[in-house]
């Protein structure tokens, strides 16, 4: 099996253009090129290997002994109270996960966590009102295996060898996506965030009508990773594995998946692209990275008709989004009928934000926070959960991550001291109108 993932189009100039700015500031790093011939021979050593391997603490989570099984036992800890919370969250920082002068790095998720402190969002200031699992184990190899090639898995896991002698791999064909030796361990744990948070969502809605909101505050980032390979930041599909899991040991077939990030999650679109049974819905920057996402990619076979993609013009911002909320969003998961919410929550799309041309606002995400909050409510008993993607100006993503969980908690957007109207400009709205109703029609919506 070929592991390389696809070239980036031509099309994703902007994304890759101002990464590769920052990549070649940095002196010492190596291209690590995939041997997919190395990779099956060593499979079953590396699953053989893996029996036997744990890992040690890092902030505060422990990491259990991973395993080849397929993940039916709960990956949240039995010690956890979670039956008061209305918002629940996971933090796995990746902090041995970093490249110098890279936009995806280790200070994005602890920038959340400082402004969740500073704003009293945490257990600290809350009590049991939001909670946060400390305790989850990472993800097993037949947990990422649901979406990915195992020779993929194994064959990222050997090249750790690898980076261990040199620091910093990058990996050839999949843009600018590097490894450390703390990657796939990193990985591994931030599925393994995703999956306790549905398992706690799950668990509280069967004894408790105030059904929380779960937000994994990952990384590395997934929607762009396919079944093959990385791509463009990303390792594993962490919202795709999540649907996965949700399926198999939570009996929860339908499930409707949001993307939200300015850049088309390709990595889920290919996933599920043929399935009937997972919705995939993206709003994205029309022509950004990684130049996929059209509006004519409905999904095929089965799986035609389950899959919405929304190219929105550059420029587009806060009256797009809301339009594109009420008028696509809201009656495509009516119809659909899910039996749990996933968002892929990225905060790229944020004017501030270097990587992309979009408008929105902090205003904006807990806009969405609250309204999918409300539409999981209402039609599948509130079980949702949301993925941290992209977002790479750190004052803009810690600001709108902790005004989602003001959104979640039901008191007001503090939007206003953090967004600046005067840097906005007009919308596109005429095109923006254009490719809404292209898609309505498209989905006879």
């Amino acid at each position: 099996m070929e592991l390389l993932a696809s070239p980036p189009s031509a099309l994703a100039g902007n994304l890759l253009y101002s990464v590769r700015q920052h990549l070649f500031k940095c002196r010492n790093h190596r291209k690590f090129h995939w041997d997919s011939e190395l990779f099956r021979n060593t499979v079953s050593q590396m699953i053989s290997r893996r029996k036997n391997r744990c890992f040690a603490k890092k902030r505060d989570i422990l990491i259990t002994c991973l395993s080849t099984g397929t993940g039916e036992n709960s990956y949240i800890p039995a010690n956890e109270k979670l039956a008061d919370a209305r918002v629940i969250y996971a933090v796995a920082p990746a902090m041995g996960h970093n490249q110098e002068s890279h936009p995806e790095s280790h200070l994005r998720v602890p920038s959340i966590v400082d402004a969740l402190e500073q704003m009293e969002l945490t257990p600290k200031f809350r009590g049991s009102e939001i909670a946060e699992i400390r305790h989850f184990k990472p993800a097993s190899v037949d947990d990422i295996a649901s979406i990915h090639a195992r020779n993929y898995v194994s064959g990222l896991e050997k090249a750790m060898d690898q980076a261990s002698q040199e620091g910093i791999i990058f990996i050839e064909g999949s843009g600018p996506t590097y490894a450390t030796v703390n990657t796939f361990q990193d990985s591994l744990l931030a599925a393994g965030a995703g999956i306790a948070l549905v398992d706690s969502v799950v668990e509280v809605s069967r004894k408790s009508r105030d059904q929380p909101i779960g937000f994994a505050l990952i990384r590395p980032p997934g929607h762009h990773a396919i079944p093959k390979g990385p791509m463009g930041f990303c390792v594993f599909g962490n919202v795709a594995i999540a649907a996965r899991y949700a399926q198999r040991v939570h009996g929860l077939q339908r499930v409707f998946i949001i993307d939200f990030d300015v850049h088309h999650g390709n990595g889920t679109n290919d996933a599920f692209y043929e399935d009937p049974d997972i919705f995939f819905l993206s709003t994205h920057q029309d022509g950004s990275y990684p130049g996929t996402g059209k509006l004519d990619e409905i999904g095929r076979g089965d799986g035609e008709g389950s899959t919405l993609n929304l190219p929105l013009p550059g420029g587009s911002g806060d009256f797009a989004m809301r339009t594109v909320f009420d008028e696509v969003i809201v009656p495509r998961a009516q119809r659909f009928k899910p039996d749990i919410i996933l968002v892929s929550a990225g905060y790229d799309a944020h004017v501030l934000d270097p990587l992309a041309n979009l408008q929105f606002t902090t205003g904006t995400y807990y806009m969405l926070a609250s309204n999918i909050q409300q539409l999981a409510k209402d039609l599948c008993g509130g079980r949702c959960v949301f993925f941290l993607e992209g977002g790479y100006n750190l004052k803009s993503l810690s600001h709108s991550v902790a005004d989602s969980f003001r959104a979640f908690l039901g008191e007001p957007s503090l939007a206003s001291k953090f967004d600046n109207p005067a840097i906005l400009y007009e919308e596109p709205l005429t095109k923006v109108k254009q490719a809404i109703q292209k898609v309505k029609h498209l989905h006879a919506l």
